[in-house]
């Protein structure tokens, strides 16, 4: 039985990405490894939105020389965005690689390992650029592959993400994924509700839909137009499944029609995940960001109006080209006036093909980009410590997903169980092994910036039950 070791850098796309390929080759007889001494078949599924993650798998291909030296029957390959991005560079840079295949072409992976074994040499596959060809055309050499799951590779057994749109038409001009990731296409509602039933089917609880801008959602078919708030009505009929998050959205398309759909079905997460990304009109606008300050302003409003108990997370990027001082402290002012549920904040990393590395030089010094990141995420923490000490004493609904990182306590059959509540909060709790898997009202007694403590609620007068 041939053996199969993949690491997956990057976002949940990638970790789709990652379930979808280990299916399609567990299909052929493949069996998932520990690491890569043991595999036959190495690959590295990748990400290009920032340097040090490119950096890193090629430092992991730098390891594999040797390996690769003393054992030539070994294929390693690379995956994803970084392959799109680098192509035949990879060969050049890492020439014991046999394999390059863009996100668009993973479907093919089974049958290029198989001309490689056969001894065909060294494969690559990637789709068109986006101007080498019609929108068509460059559509169709992104195709979308969704047709087998995983359940080994996704974050729990009850949980799953769900592709409902590939690819980018924003070109932020800090951004890589339009050209990586292809032009943005929707899947069809049809074709989504029926993958989510399949989940169902197989015990999964919670899904989360996927789409780098996903309230762009758009799919039309026979006349018909479904929006994203269209597709969550569709996929709140769906037995089984309790309850339904989407990422990443855009802030221009967060409308009041999918504000109210989120409130009104109780399926629906509370969270929402929303990059402002600075928070200084002039960098906004050089990164081609399509909205002001005052108009993501006025969405944190719409939205809290809306749905008053929201979580809200953002983006941040500091030291992009030409951010001064003063732009930095508008990001700041809006990152404590927003007090989001949490932020990730990241130091701007030039990519070379984009907008900004052609337009704009990256003036911002190393040690400027450090400091700044430092101290909003020191700033983030003591707003997530505050806003959380809010939740204590209050009952939450929480998914268990499984055990805590710690081990078992004691002799006992109690474990620390972990699982995140309807605004994706994560929450630590002590319970039984069967326990994983439900939906659980939980009393939080303790907190700090990035987890909440409590104790399960048993109920004994009613017909369910929850005891430790």
């Amino acid at each position: 039985m041939p053996k199969l070791y993949i690491e997956t850098v990057g976002c949940q796309m990638n970790m789709l990405d990652s379930e979808l390929v280990v299916a399609s080759l567990r299909k052929q007889g493949y069996e998932l490894v520990s690491t890569p001494q043991q595999a036959d078949t190495i690959l590295f599924n990748t990400c290009s939105v920032r340097q040090h993650a490119e950096d890193k798998i090629y430092s992991n291909l730098g390891r594999l020389k040797y390996e690769k030296k003393h054992n030539p029957h070994k294929i390693i390959g690379v995956l994803g965005c970084m392959a799109q991005k680098d192509q035949k560079l990879i060969f050049e840079r890492a020439p014991y690689v046999d394999l390059v295949v863009g996100p668009g072409q993973l479907h093919q992976i089974p049958s290029l390992i198989e001309q490689i074994s056969a001894g065909a040499g060294r494969q690559l596959e990637v789709s068109l650029d986006r101007t080498g060809g019609s929108r068509s055309a460059v559509e169709q050499s992104f195709e979308s592959y969704d047709p087998l799951r995983d359940e080994q590779m996704r974050p729990s057994p009850y949980q799953a993400y769900v592709r409902i749109m590939i690819g980018c038409d924003k070109f932020c001009t800090y951004c890589i994924v339009p050209k990586v990731r292809g032009p943005e296409q929707s899947r069809p509602a049809a074709q989504i509700v029926a993958e989510v039933r399949r989940l169902a089917d197989e015990g999964c609880r919670e899904i989360t839909l996927l789409g780098q801008t996903v309230n762009s959602y758009k799919h039309t078919v026979g006349g018909k137009t479904w929006r994203l708030s269209d597709l969550l009505h569709d996929l709140h009929e769906v037995e089984g499944i309790g309850r339904i998050k989407f990422v990443t959205n855009y802030p221009k398309d967060m409308t009041d029609e999918l504000l109210h759909t989120v409130r009104d079905l109780p399926k629906c997460s509370h969270y929402l995940h929303v990059p402002v990304q600075s928070g200084s009109n002039e960098i906004l606008r050089r990164m081609k960001r399509g909205y002001t300050v005052e108009e993501y302003r006025e969405m944190l409003a719409r939205i809290h109006s809306i749905i008053p108990d929201a979580a809200i997370t953002s983006d941040f990027i500091v030291g992009f080209c030409g951010e001064t001082d003063a732009d930095y402290e508008l990001s700041a002012e809006l990152l404590r006036e927003g007090r989001f549920k949490n932020t990730f904040i990241f130091k701007y990393s030039e990519r070379p093909g984009t907008k900004g590395a052609e337009l704009y030089a990256d003036d911002v010094p190393e040690d400027v980009k450090r400091r700044r990141n430092n101290q909003l995420l020191d700033m983030q923490t003591i707003i997530s410590d505050e806003d959380n000490q809010q939740m204590l004493g209050r009952k939450v609904e929480v998914l268990v997903e499984g055990p805590s990182k710690k081990q078992e306590l004691g002799e006992g059959s109690l474990l620390q169980l972990t699982g995140r509540d309807n605004c994706d909060r994560i929450v630590v709790f002590d319970g039984q092994p069967r326990l994983i898997g439900q939906f659980l009202p939980v009393m939080i007694y303790d907190a700090n910036a990035w987890t909440l403590f409590g104790t399960v609620v048993t109920n004994h007068a009613g017909p369910e039950v929850y005891s430790l």
